[in-house]
């Protein structure tokens, strides 16, 4: 068996990675835990035994709310072993948002902490709606029986025999290992259900590219309910070589700072946001041992790597992913792990080649024909990290997946040698006399003309419904320094066409920008608020 197809039962592959670690140091997060790959498997088998007198036999999906954390990634391994389903819940939703991503996946209980849910609560309002399970109260009900057996198979029972107890010879590569919920950007947050295949496979390809180290230290600061979280800083954790070191926010850059040099992490996985953060707030010496510096979510300027690699040493790359794919889909190689078999790897500006077993083609908007190398147009991912469909939700699973390409919903092109630049977001266009406007590009114009600072929301475009255009553009901001009228001719100046300039009278001041709990646009509150404050009904696109 090669190691992609050890990757399509996970369980499995996680107890051969406990095995292999033996004493070496596995996990570790910001609150002083720390497990070496033994301790792991051992409170592993002790976990599962607790949750299987608190879950009913056919209790299939089970809630988790926990951030990056020791104990957040033991609970998922101690679930996903019981051949049981994730489900990882967002705490930065409301309590209505997030008891409906509960509701959806028909979950009886969600396995939390008093203290992280006491935490989390300082800053977004929780209120659960099932039955906590509180890792607190588990450990109390551990028994001498638990202990010894759990020991027994950890460390003595043959690892082919173990899974035969387990019943992990019994897992599929297309049974269902995990449901993410989308954060809701664009409407009612939607359940991606991905299979040990989809995430075993992305696993496998993110190993093919970047040649993990037993050596290496991965910093785990993104969401487990984020799909980059669970894969790539949870499974290629629980799988692989690497130890993962773990803090519960990305945005608390001392903490994510100290944690690093305290471990000496060699993998950061970050957006660019975060990595405007560290730049600020973080010394040379906490990041002195990274050699890999992987970004995605949003596009990072040149600028910004420059500005990173003279104050640490390394170099940021970018890679692009979505939830419905697994979810990496592309990324440029890192100099420092690139082979001399491999063709080149990097190209900035671009979000790298596709990874081994992925596919992408970019399409005509309109006839859907595929189109030639540099040309624009929707961009459609295939290959083993596509989704097996959107819980209960065969509708939108059939808009989503056309002939078994994800269609991503954004806007790019695609060079001879393979390299992928995203040039837009479909919902962040409009169409004005036949031709597309993004909302993006005018966006940053319109930035650029009122001299924000690049980690400052200052002004967002959007388009709402317009009796004779279709459509009309709409400025929302939290204030000018000049007026409209000024502005309009600022971006005229830079070379804007006509359609692509909004009105003066379009340009609509409001308290705040909305933006998600993961600092990005809620585009789908952007989009009301610009048709409330405008007496317009709400467009179908932001």
């Amino acid at each position: 068996m090669n190691a992609a197809e050890s990757m399509l039962n996970l369980p499995r592959q996680f107890i051969a990675a406990c095995r292999a670690a033996g004493g070496r140091k596995k996990l570790a997060d910001s609150t002083g835990m720390e497990m070496t790959g033994s301790e792991l498997l051992l409170r592993t088998l002790v976990l599962r035994r607790l949750l299987r007198r608190k879950l009913a036999a056919d209790e299939r999906m089970v809630g988790l709310l926990l951030p990056p954390s020791v104990a957040g990634v033991l609970a998922n391994a101690a679930v996903s072993i019981d051949r049981r389903v994730a489900v990882n819940l967002n705490y930065t939703l409301s309590s209505d948002v997030l008891n409906d991503c509960v509701a959806q996946a028909g979950l009886k209980h969600v396995i939390t902490s008093r203290r992280v849910l006491d935490k989390l609560r300082e800053r977004f309002p929780i209120e659960l709606s099932v039955e906590p399970i509180f890792l607190e109260d588990l450990k109390d009900r551990v028994r001498l029986t638990d202990k010894l057996l759990s020991a027994a198979e950890a460390f003595l029972l043959p690892q082919s025999l173990l899974a035969r107890r387990l019943k992990l010879h019994q897992v599929r590569p297309d049974d269902l290992l995990t449901v993410i919920f989308t954060s809701g950007a664009t409407g009612r947050p939607k359940g991606v259900m991905l299979s040990h295949r989809n995430v075993g496979s992305n696993v496998a390809a993110i190993d093919a590219i970047i040649h993990l180290r037993d050596d290496d230290v991965l910093v785990g600061v993104l969401p487990l309910f984020h799909s980059f979280g669970y894969t790539v800083t949870l499974w290629t954790v629980l799988t692989l070589g690497p130890m993962g070191v773990y803090h519960y926010s990305p945005l608390e850059a001392r903490e994510v700072g100290k944690l690093a040099k305290r471990h000496g992490a060699t993998i950061l996985i970050a957006t660019p946001t975060f990595l405007r953060s560290y730049l600020r707030r973080c010394e040379p010496a906490e990041f002195a041992k990274l050699d890999v510096v992987v970004v995605g979510a949003e596009k990072m300027p040149i600028e910004l790597a420059e500005a990173f690699e003279r104050t640490f040493g390394v170099r940021p790359i970018e890679g692009y992913g979505a939830t419905e794919l697994s979810p990496v889909v592309s990324a440029n190689i890192p100099p420092k792990r690139a082979r001399p078999d491999q063709p080149q790897g990097l190209r900035e500006g671009t979000v790298g080649r596709p990874l081994p077993g992925v596919k992408a083609k970019v399409v005509d908007l309109d006839t859907n024909t595929e189109l030639g190398p540099d040309r624009s147009g929707m961009l459609l991912v295939g290959g083993s990290g596509v989704m097996q469909g959107y819980l209960g939700r065969p509708d939108l699973t059939a808009e989503a997946i056309r002939d078994g390409w994800y269609v991503t919903g954004d806007v790019a092109t695609i060079d001879a040698d393979g390299f992928i630049s995203i040039t837009g977001r479909l919902a962040r266009f409009s169409k004005l006399g036949g031709e597309m406007v993004p909302h993006l590009r005018i966006e940053e114009a319109i930035n650029e003309v009122l001299r924000v600072p690049e980690d400052d929301i200052r002004a967002v475009v959007t388009a709402v419904p317009d009796p004779r255009k279709g459509e009309r553009l709409v400025v929302l901001h939290t204030g000018l320094e000049q007026p409209p009228e000024e502005v309009c001719r600022a971006l005229a100046a830079r070379g804007l066409p006509p359609l692509w300039i909004p009105g003066a009278d379009s340009f609509i001041q409001v308290e705040s920008i909305p933006v998600l709990g993961t600092g990005k646009l809620d585009l789908k509150r952007v989009r009301d608020l610009a048709a409330e404050r405008t007496g317009a009904t709400a467009a179908n696109g932001s």
